[in-house]
């Protein structure tokens, strides 16, 4: 490979740093981001017939982005904490004048006018957007299938789903092609791609981040958040991104605390709580056996682990639903009526079903939200700092097995987000991590949950996890074996 930077540093060798590294490393001129952009560039086309990752690259506005870093570097300006670091982020962050369409038929070359509050902040903190990311359609299918721009495989195993919907950044950054991109979670779509890719993802807290300018879909639940290969990366993004946006009345007007000041704190004295009685409920013996020894390693870490209560989990999956299903269906209303044959069947009926739902059923739920959520915090983090809990109960299942057209496939569209989108009911932060591999070679992972806006203990803690583990470090590797086409 072409040696480039003033270290003779490969481009395989600047995909494998972590973004501090290279972010020091290009602003001591050791390194140039356009290096590093091309780097990524290569790394993305290399892996797209084996992932289907990409919707667009931006090649030649990442280049100008980067040569614009080196150029600003070698005039002694002083540049932001992400300066020159690649990123790749989900199709639906709007960026006026270019096409977002959102892995959907209805939006085909959309280009909105405005850009999104996260890509713009991200654009301050000096980063260089090198492509927009495959996802599930409208963002609303958690296995990550979508007919319209063909499904996106995991890097491990290309026979098998990424999780949806932000299916492209997970397999982007597991594929070591990025350094870290946007997803969204609104039901568990930045926690599922994270886990069933084998990649660090948060899910922040309701209201933390912006969501100004990125494509809707239920105003209650959404949120934004990055994809990362570890800890401290989503630390450092979630850091550019996080705060108030005149822009977005739900961004919280709080000051957002220094995640890194307190991240290498370690795990001592901190309480890890497990609630077994429904979010173990069902799990398949292999993933059981990776989480107890997830919880062995966190035990090494330095942490307490304690068996907590948590009454009337099961109670929020019908709330949760409620509300992402009616305000979807609420959006999508008027596509529905006039466009209808440009959904795919399965998400244009999850769409329509939305529409059924009772205004005040809808509005009950809503109402239940704050005393449940206070209720579910009094009960956990009266006796922890987190909770841990897993993200699958079982193997990542296969592309074919899970489309919803196979014999059996329909059950997955649950089984896949039952242990997540509860917590967007609640609001509350969710750090995904790597956790080992079953038997069938794919990624297995556990998500903390923490306290309203407390991401600092949650990245805390798995700073730590990943300390004494090293699944965060394992990487797929591109076979140049054929694979099928990303549409099959």
């Amino acid at each position: 490979m072409e040696q480039v930077g003033d270290l003779g540093m490969d481009g395989a060798a600047i995909m494998g740093l972590g973004i501090a590294e290279l972010a020091s490393a290009i602003a001591r001129r050791e390194v140039t981001a356009l290096a590093a952009t091309e780097a990524s560039l290569t790394a993305l086309a290399a892996w797209q017939p084996a992932t289907n990752a990409m919707a667009r690259p931006r090649a030649e506005a990442a280049r100008e982005a980067a040569s614009a870093v080196d150029a600003a570097i070698a005039a002694g300006r002083k540049l932001g904490p992400l300066a020159g670091v690649p990123m790749a982020h989900k199709d639906m962050y709007y960026r006026a004048g270019e096409v977002a369409e959102c892995g959907a038929k209805v939006r085909r070359g959309f280009v909105p006018d405005v850009t999104s509050t996260a890509l713009a902040r991200l654009d301050e903190a000096g980063s260089v957007q090198t492509a927009a990311l495959n996802m599930a359609e409208f963002a609303f299918n958690p296995t990550g299938h979508n007919d319209h721009t063909g499904h996106v495989r995991n890097p491990w195993n290309g026979a098998h789903i990424t999780g949806g919907s932000s299916s492209g950044s997970g397999a982007a950054v597991a594929a070591r092609a990025t350094f870290a991109a946007l997803g969204s979670d609104t039901g568990g779509s930045i926690r599922l791609p994270a886990a069933i890719c084998g990649v660090t993802g948060l899910k922040p807290t309701w209201g933390l981040a912006s969501r100004h300018g990125a494509m809707p879909l239920s105003a209650s639940l959404d949120t934004v958040g990055p994809l990362t290969r570890s800890v401290h990366d989503c630390a450092l993004v979630t850091q550019a991104i996080a705060g108030a946006d005149p822009n977005d009345p739900d961004a919280a007007d709080r000051p957002v605390p220094d995640y890194l000041a307190t991240i290498d704190a370690g795990a001592k004295g901190l309480v890890i709580g497990i609630e077994k009685r429904f979010l173990w409920d069902g799990i398949e013996p292999e993933v059981e056996a990776i989480l107890e020894e997830a919880l062995s390693a966190w035990r090494a870490a330095g942490a307490t682990i304690v068996e907590v209560e948590a009454p009337g989990l099961a109670e929020l999956r019908a709330l949760v639903g409620t509300i992402m299903f009616a305000e979807a269906g609420t959006l999508h209303g008027t596509w529905l009526r006039e466009r209808a044959d440009d959904y795919t069947p399965v998400v244009r009926a999850r769409l329509e079903s939305g529409l059924a739902i009772p205004a005040a059923t809808y509005l009950d739920a809503l109402r239940a939200r704050a005393p449940v959520t206070q209720a579910f915090c009094d009960a956990v983090f009266s006796r922890c700092d987190a909770l841990f809990a897993p993200v699958l109960l079982f193997p990542v299942p296969t592309i074919a097995e899970s489309d919803v057209r196979a014999e059996g496939g329909a059950r997955w569209s649950s089984a896949i987000p039952r242990n997540t989108r509860i917590f967007n009911y609640l609001g509350l932060p969710g750090l995904s991590l790597p956790s080992g591999f079953t038997r069938n070679g794919l990624p297995c992972g556990h998500q903390l949950i923490g306290r309203p806006f407390d991401e600092a203990t949650l990245f805390r803690a798995g700073h730590a996890f990943q300390r004494v583990t090293d699944h965060h470090l394992k990487a797929p590797r591109l076979s140049v074996q054929a694979l099928p086409s990303p549409h099959a």
